[in-house]
């Protein structure tokens, strides 16, 4: 995960920034599709090392027919295999995915906890995957870092950090207390859509100016 190594931005600029992205996405969602936090745990821990759209291909199918650990843990481990067997490491993800669902029906009366060692108890479930659950079925100011996120935080100086856990600090530091909530989303988007890997679309990037990312990519020809 090497980055470019810029200057943590002030505060002014953190601020502009965030405000920016609030104008131009005021309430922005996760990409994964769930029906109810039981769903979006499980989503979120097949989302591992794949993408939210093959998830949510394999998902859809999977939760009409097992939206509660009981149900879930009713299909079996194979029965669970066959519904997502094109996501990438499926055959461990199966055997996470009915481990957790019975850990839930002994240890949490069926429900998705809400705190974050809890949930960490669970099989396939890391600081990540708690930190989506947390934020996006709790409301909880939580800031889950991807690769998305790690590279935008480096590049634009915002909370630069060599590895997950110290950008996730750093971010927590700096993003203010409005803009908790939804910056974990306007992060990942970001880096998914706009700030990309290999060319990040630099010319269409509502927060340019306060960016230490050099050189910035130029529009294409006719833009």
């Amino acid at each position: 995960m090497a980055q470019q190594k810029v200057k943590p931005l002030p505060t002014a600029d953190v601020e502009a920034i965030f405000g920016a992205f609030a104008a131009a996405n005021p309430e922005p969602k996760g990409e994964l599709e769930y029906v109810n936090p039981f769903t979006l745990l499980v989503a979120v821990v097949l989302s591992a090392q794949a993408t939210d759209a093959g998830v949510n291909k394999a998902t859809r199918g999977l939760f009409q027919l097992a939206d509660t650990p009981e149900k879930m843990v009713a299909l079996g481990v194979d029965g669970i295999e066959q519904r997502i067997k094109t996501i990438g490491l499926f055959r461990n993800k199966a055997k996470n995915v009915f481990a957790l669902s019975q850990q839930l029906i002994e240890n949490f009366d069926s429900k998705v906890p809400e705190d974050r060692e809890a949930l960490e108890s669970l099989p396939g479930v890391g600081r990540k995957t708690a930190n989506v659950v947390l934020n996006i079925a709790f409301s909880q100011p939580t800031i889950a870092v991807d690769t998305h996120l790690f590279r935008v935080a480096n590049r634009t100086g915002l909370a630069p950090g060599s590895n997950p856990l110290a950008v996730e600090r750093g971010l927590l530091k700096v993003v203010p207390d409005q803009y908790l909530l939804h910056a974990h989303h306007w992060l990942i988007l970001h880096g998914r859509y706009v700030c990309k890997a290999r060319k990040p679309e630099c010319w269409r990037c509502v927060i340019r100016e306060w960016c230490r990312f050099e050189p910035k990519t130029p529009a294409p020809k006719g833009r």
